[in-house]
């Protein structure tokens, strides 16, 4: 098995999920290849609960990482979970769309995708400039 994919299985150990109880734990490997992970966060208010690649990436940025290689996802069923869209968003900040991301299957199997596979048109930089541009002065 990907140590990735390893250490993304061992961050599910930590995940505070008390009301899906759906447990999802991520791994995300810098440019010099220190590993950082990541479990979701739960919290009554749905809407402030934490993704487990939000809470990996920010831990690698905390510790002055902008650039990644690679990230790993899994869940405590092991069903090919992907990061949902703000997680992708937030992955696209700091990656191209030639991110890999591997998917935990379960059973040894894994699925890997490409961040612009999952992530098409992204809003990122050079989007918003544009936009900019696109406005008309008496806007």
């Amino acid at each position: 098995m990907d140590p990735l994919i390893e250490a993304a299985r061992d961050a599910l150990e930590n995940a505070h999920v008390p009301y899906s109880e759906y447990r999802v734990g991520a791994a995300i490997e810098t440019a010099d290849g220190t590993v950082f992970t990541g479990c979701n966060i739960e919290n009554a208010n749905y809407s402030n609960s934490l993704h487990a690649e939000e809470v990996a990436i920010a831990e690698a940025v905390k510790e002055g990482h902008r650039e990644f290689d690679r990230i790993a996802v899994t869940s405590g069923v092991r069903d090919g979970v992907t990061p949902c869209g703000m997680c992708r968003q937030t992955l696209a900040e700091f990656a191209d769309g030639d991110l890999p991301v591997l998917c935990d299957e379960g059973g040894g199997e894994t699925s890997e995708y490409a961040l612009g596979e999952l992530l098409p048109n992204t809003i990122s930089e050079g989007t918003l400039d544009d936009a900019d541009r696109d406005r008309s002065p008496s806007e």
